[in-house]
């Protein structure tokens, strides 16, 4: 389509030379939720040449208040697979690449090396911090973006050589400290506009604009109407480690509760089960076809207050983030056979009422 690209053209600052850097562009966004379904679609529009999608989750019907990407027929289907789908009959002139399956220790530097911009739209520190980590040892730039409630955080990392994602947290958090959109909520139209603003820098450092957040922190806050602007510094010790090491750094935390998961999908309704809910009380969905023992994860809890007796302990939140703390304080309680279930309580309640 000539006219497709008319109004990039018209910019000076872009012209035709500009839009066809676009063109021969290659970007992968890391993620396709709230932040990676409309910078993928603006990325799309805009002709980024190549555009990877790597994510391994399923659409679920709590998607839908903000991935605009999906519909109520995609419910089940993988999130990269429908969002090319989508994508393609957005710019069909364009190369996009679905990736079905989770970013790991094991293929992050084969599929970083592939793309020169990477978008972070996950939610969880592991991968965050794999991105980063790869995208010094590859010398490619990371665009971020982080999201709470009504506010959102964007910046550039790894730009022409400049401030990493360990520069401004140099360390993960602990498991359960900072609580993700998922367990707090999040309004629908914050990730939107935190997605934008990311293809937004990645359409600038692509066009070689001087401006972009590198260095910077930008914090929108929706709910006040307030912008701020954070100014951080280069920390060449983090940035060095990773490149001595000539590797990612392992994330500590990452597997530590493999063993202490259970998925729904394992357990029979014949099982002794003493579930134990440690969202707070104003949390909904709550859990009305099970016997449910509430024991808030805010609120200090002994390890004579569960008597465990011959019953399997599985504790659940909203997503697992929440019972995974939990069950490591019962583990260092010396409560045994206690778990962390996978799914959240919207998932544990239809499971409950079909047995």
């Amino acid at each position: 389509m000539e006219n497709r690209y008319q109004r990039h053209i018209q910019l000076t600052e872009i012209g035709t030379e500009g839009q066809q850097k676009i063109k021969k562009s290659k970007v992968l966004v890391v993620g396709a939720g709230g932040l990676g379904c409309p910078a993928l679609q603006y990325l799309t529009a805009a002709g980024v040449g190549t555009l990877g999608i790597m994510d391994a989750d399923v659409v679920t019907a709590s998607n839908l208040q903000r991935q605009i990407l999906f519909n109520e027929n995609d419910l089940g289907k993988n999130k990269a697979v429908v969002a090319q789908e989508r994508l393609r009959q957005l710019n069909s002139e364009i190369t996009i690449k679905s990736y079905p399956f989770a970013l790991t220790h094991e293929n992050v530097a084969d599929f970083i090396n592939l793309f020169e911009i990477i978008i972070d739209g996950t939610d969880n520190f592991y991968t965050r911090y794999l991105i980063n980590d790869q995208c010094i040892l590859s010398k490619k730039v990371m665009i971020y973006g982080a999201l709470f409630k009504f506010e959102g955080q964007v910046s550039v990392f790894n730009h022409k050589d400049g401030p990493s994602y360990r520069c401004l947290f140099p360390s993960p958090p602990k498991v359960g400290e900072i609580p993700n959109c998922s367990e707090v909520g999040v309004l629908g139209v914050v990730p939107g506009i935190i997605g934008m603003y990311q293809a937004t820098e990645a359409l600038k450092i692509i066009l070689g604009f001087e401006d972009v957040l590198s260095g910077k922190l930008l914090c929108v806050n929706l709910l006040n109407h307030s912008n701020t602007l954070f100014n951080f510094e280069k920390r060449d010790t983090e940035i060095k480690k990773i490149k001595k090491l000539k590797r990612v750094i392992p994330i500590e935390n990452k597997d530590c509760f493999v063993d202490f998961e259970v998925s729904l999908t394992q357990l029979s309704s014949n099982e002794k089960i003493m579930w134990i809910d440690v969202r707070e009380k104003d949390e909904a969905p709550r859990i009305t076809h099970l016997e449910i023992q509430e024991y808030p994860l805010s609120r200090s809890i002994t390890s004579n207050s569960i008597v465990q007796g011959e019953a399997k302990i599985i504790a659940f939140c909203q997503t697992g983030l929440r019972s995974k703390a939990f069950v490591q304080k019962m583990k260092n309680k010396g409560i045994k056979n206690c778990f962390s279930l996978k799914e959240g309580a919207s998932e544990l309640n239809d499971w409950g009422r079909k047995i």
